[in-house]
């Protein structure tokens, strides 16, 4: 199954490891730090550079991928279980 992430984007259902709220999430120094990573890694996909509400974490190919959209959480876990 596919997820629609915004844009053009789609991405396979079991690749899915997380999708979390941008907002709350970076709080965290961890994550701020694992997201800082990814970003000079060349690991993270911007779907849209409009305002960006959530994240999706995937493992795609034995590597993590992070995927930045516009869409909020709520609505893509929805989608999701749709």
């Amino acid at each position: 199954m596919y997820l629609h992430i915004g844009g053009d984007t789609v991405i396979n259902t079991d690749s899915i490891v997380g999708i979390f709220d941008l907002d709350n999430a970076t709080l965290s120094f961890k994550t701020r730090e694992f997201l800082s990573k990814a970003q000079k890694e060349g690991r993270i996909i911007y779907v849209s550079y409009e305002l960006p509400k959530s994240f999706v974490l995937c493992r795609e190919n034995g590597e993590n991928m992070i995927y930045i959209c516009q869409l909020s959480p709520g609505t893509l876990i929805r989608r999701y279980f749709r």
